[in-house]
């Protein structure tokens, strides 16, 4: 009996491990079936991907160029002899003697050129190109290669070093054209992709996604927005197209971090901030900015407990400039300014650039905090100094006379000894040019053209204007001592 009962669990046995062997198998078929759907669906969803960067660089590339440059270089060299009696009569003493012009006299310039290779995008099928200042400024010719590989000279339309952007224009016609997105919809960790001729390699596309929005101080430009990404961008890729997954333009890439090639820190110019300076520079109109007339600075966690903040949101005020908007609007030095206009300011940037997209004369409200509580201060925007040009027939007039000429800060004004003085700052001369022949050098004051007095860039080219079809232009220039009348002639 017990010999009969263990042959029958041993039977029972075997029927439950068959069984069970069974049921494992039937279960762990759809399994394995279903893994291997899983990764067929992540093959596929990858090979879409790709086909959709494939796509857009197949539509964009058509709209994207290289840009070939010759910049002038003026390099200054000094002649000053070996004087037989040592170091006792320096550069100073002279000074003393002969003015500040003799320093600048007695220092001759020599011109030479520089190959610059960058990129491009074509906005419009009349032949309007967006670009980087840097690629095409001071150029003496420009060479911009179209992807079919037809060649045609262009011409600056307009620069604004403060954004780093710049418009140029060829005579070619029906072209593709790019799409251009709102850059403020853009989020980090969307997927980008950047076009362009990087060492020379044309229309080289790479891919990559959104690392961070808003950068600033990087030292690229005077108005930092940038769009960092992780694609790479190397040298020649500057001034070439960012595009989102729609093949519109989100940015225009500038620059790399590093040692010289691409490691994943790649910055471009968002479009919105591009769109503004194309609009005005494609009219001929000046870039004039609006500005508060203070100095600004992030609000760390020292600071914040400093002034009792609860949080390091806003922008600290650390100067008010005199005579400002900010001084005539009652804003105070530790004010912090945590909304403009009734949208929030998280950092220094955010305040300095939304000014700066202002015009002149602008009204604007700032919530701030001083000593711990809320108030409402409204200014009246001043006019920002810019060094944005167009190419309008004033500015071809000032570079025939080899002059290039700046706004006069404040702080140029107490350095150069122009202090209570306006008109425009000479910037540069060209050797052997009319201005440089009259005596004109950099770092002299223009006060007057043709007997009216010009307090800025604006008002010099306005005049510069109408002395064009005169012929000649009566200036009044100064060197921080004496004052001199100078007659131009103007080439027809």
């Amino acid at each position: 009996m017990p010999t009969c009962v263990f042959k029958s669990n041993k039977t029972v046995s075997k029927y439950y491990v068959i069984t069970s062997l069974l049921i494992f198998m039937l279960l762990i078929g759809p399994l394995q079936a279903a893994a291997q759907d899983k990764d067929t669906d992540s093959l596929q969803i990858l090979r879409q991907v790709g086909k959709a960067f494939a796509k857009i660089a197949e539509q964009a590339s058509p709209a994207v160029v290289g840009i070939r440059a010759n910049q002038v270089v003026t390099q200054e060299y000094s002649v000053m002899p070996e004087w037989p009696f040592g170091d006792q009569f320096d550069e100073d003493f002279f000074e003393r003697f002969f003015g500040r012009g003799f320093r600048q006299r007695r220092v001759p310039q020599r011109k030479s050129y520089r190959p610059v290779q960058g990129s491009g995008f074509i906005v419009s099928s009349d032949g309007y190109i967006l670009t980087n200042n840097h690629v095409v400024k001071d150029a003496e010719d420009i060479t911009v290669k179209l992807a079919d590989g037809r060649e045609a000279e262009a011409k600056v339309i307009g620069t604004d070093p403060d954004t780093e952007v710049a418009v140029i224009r060829i005579e070619e016609r029906n072209l593709h054209a790019l799409e251009l997105a709102d850059s403020d919809t853009l989020e980090v960790g969307e997927w980008v992709i950047a076009i362009g001729n990087p060492f020379g390699l044309s229309h080289t596309v790479t891919a990559g996604i959104v690392s961070a929005k808003g950068r600033s101080r990087i030292g690229l430009a005077e108005l930092e927005d940038f769009i960092q990404t992780d694609a790479a961008i190397n040298p020649g890729n500057s001034g070439g197209p960012l595009l989102n997954l729609d093949g519109k333009v989100v940015g225009i890439n500038t620059a790399t971090i590093g040692p010289g090639g691409n490691i994943g820190i790649g910055f471009a110019i968002p479009i919105n901030m591009a769109k503004f300076v194309y609009n005005k520079l494609i009219k001929g109109e000046p870039i004039v900015r609006g500005v508060l007339g203070v100095l600004i600075d992030d609000v760390d966690s020292d600071l914040a407990a400093s002034l009792g903040l609860e949080d390091t949101r806003g922008a600290v005020i650390t100067q008010v400039l005199d005579d400002s908007a900010a001084a005539k609007a009652g804003l105070e030095r530790y004010d912090v300014v945590i909304e403009l206009n009734g949208e929030k300011v998280e950092k220094a940037n955010d305040l300095k650039n939304r000014v700066a997209m202002l015009k002149p004369g602008t009204t604007v409200k700032m919530l701030i905090i001083r000593n711990g509580k809320r108030r409402t201060i409204t200014a009246e925007l001043g006019e920002r100094s810019s060094e944005g040009q167009t190419t309008t027939a004033a500015a071809d007039t000032v570079k025939q006379l080899g002059l290039v000429v700046q706004n006069l800060t404040p702080d140029l004004a107490e350095r150069l000894g122009y202090k209570d003085q306006t008109g425009v700052l000479v910037g540069s001369v060209e050797p052997a040019s009319e201005a440089a022949r009259k005596g004109i050098a950099a770092g002299m004051l223009i006060t007057e053209v043709d007997r009216k007095p010009v307090k800025n860039t604006k008002e010099f080219n306005e005049a510069m204007e109408k002395a064009a079809k005169a012929g000649r232009v009566l200036l009044v220039v100064s060197d921080g001592t004496y004052s001199q009348l100078v007659v131009l002639k103007v080439p027809k």
